[in-house]
């Protein structure tokens, strides 16, 4: 056990006769090991894209219902009263009557 630990640290798996062996599964290793860090990368990239988007659309959200009270409050009947006041248009005080047109 401790001989083999010994060889395993010095390398000499790496320079004997059969290494082409042990190099192939060495470098078959590194690469799934590159592929796996690449990957781990690229999804943490997706999900700090993913926070922002969601920060972005709750900001969006926010602004929406801002302008939709804004709409609300300026679309009220008194707002409108007040906003043509100076142009000289009043409310009637006369209530709409309905138009029947009866065709022969």
């Amino acid at each position: 056990m401790g001989r083999s630990f010994s060889e395993l640290l010095k390398g000499k798996f790496l320079v004997s006769d059969d290494a082409f062996k042990n190099w192939r599964y060495i470098i078959v290793i590194s690469v799934l090991a590159i592929i796996m860090i690449a990957s781990s990368h690229s999804a943490d990239r997706k999900v700090y894209e993913i926070a922002k988007l969601n920060e972005k659309v709750k900001e969006l959200r926010s602004l929406m219902f801002e302008g939709r009270a804004k709409l609300m409050k300026i679309k009220m009947e008194s707002n409108i009263i007040k906003s043509v006041k100076h142009k000289g248009i009043r409310n009637s005080e006369i209530p709409p009557q309905k138009i029947i047109v009866i065709t022969e």
